[in-house]
């Protein structure tokens, strides 16, 4: 079997504090990458999680949520490391509620976060990956694609994602900058302990496979989307989800 090496490559990961952001840094941190986590909250601490030489794992906090946030996230990438070649855009909120109890705050912060600030990465990051190409890995939903009752904002969101993935892709790939994204299922995380027992139960009834993901299942195709393995794809939506909408 092909190992997958990252050596020498220069990785940021959002939403890494937890969840399927953290198990995505540790498989590219295990591969060889020098990864940079961010999350709005990040503790130092969280680099004695990960294998391997600590030095090659660096905590950036931030809220993408914000322009100047995303500014100088990359802005000090740069200036420690040189360059980017790996950006994987996992930060994400979800906060359910039926449509006529949607509150205009839960609107702004989830589109915010979402999917404004993955433009934000994506302008930013690209214009440093343009020195080398690189790999633009975004983290939608199957959500974004089939929606869910209870989820407006939250569809809106992950089906923006898969637009945003598609036009970069057209743009960047004379860059040498690929745009993928992976669209999970129903994944055993924090987030989805919220939906409730109920959900859960209903939910894996719908999944061809018989179980919920786990995040490492995400990493797994995360870390195949930002390697040499993938080198010629580029503008696809990967469904990790089990089976759940075949």
């Amino acid at each position: 079997m092909q190992r997958i090496d990252l050596s020498g490559r220069v990785a940021l990961i959002t939403g890494a504090s937890r969840g399927i952001g953290l198990a995505i840094a540790q498989r590219l941190a295990a591969a060889g990458a020098t990864v940079v986590l961010n999350a709005r909250t990040i503790d130092e601490e969280i680099i004695a999680t990960f294998d391997g030489p600590q030095a090659q794992v660096f905590v950036l906090p931030g809220d993408v949520g914000e322009p100047e946030a995303v500014g100088q996230l990359i802005k000090t990438i740069f200036s420690r490391h040189k360059r980017l070649d790996i950006l994987v855009n996992n930060a994400g909120i979800m906060r359910p509620a039926p449509i006529g109890m949607i509150s205009d705050d839960d609107i702004a912060q989830t589109l915010d976060t979402n999917l404004a600030g993955v433009i934000h990465l994506i302008q930013s990051a690209s214009r440093l990956m343009a020195r080398s190409g690189g790999s633009i890995v975004n983290v939608s939903s199957v959500v974004g694609a089939k929606g869910a009752a209870g989820q407006l904002v939250y569809a809106a969101s992950k089906a923006g994602i898969i637009g945003a993935t598609l036009a970069a892709s057209k743009e960047l790939a004379q860059k040498g900058i690929r745009v993928n994204a992976v669209a999970p299922g129903y994944i055993d995380t924090d987030m989805t302990a919220k939906l409730g027992d109920e959900v859960r139960v209903q939910t894996l009834k719908s999944i061809g496979l018989g179980r919920a993901g786990t995040a490492e299942d995400v990493a797994d195709a995360v870390l195949f989307l930002a390697s040499d393995l993938s080198r010629y794809v580029t503008g696809q939506i990967l469904g990790v989800d089990g089976g759940m909408v075949i």
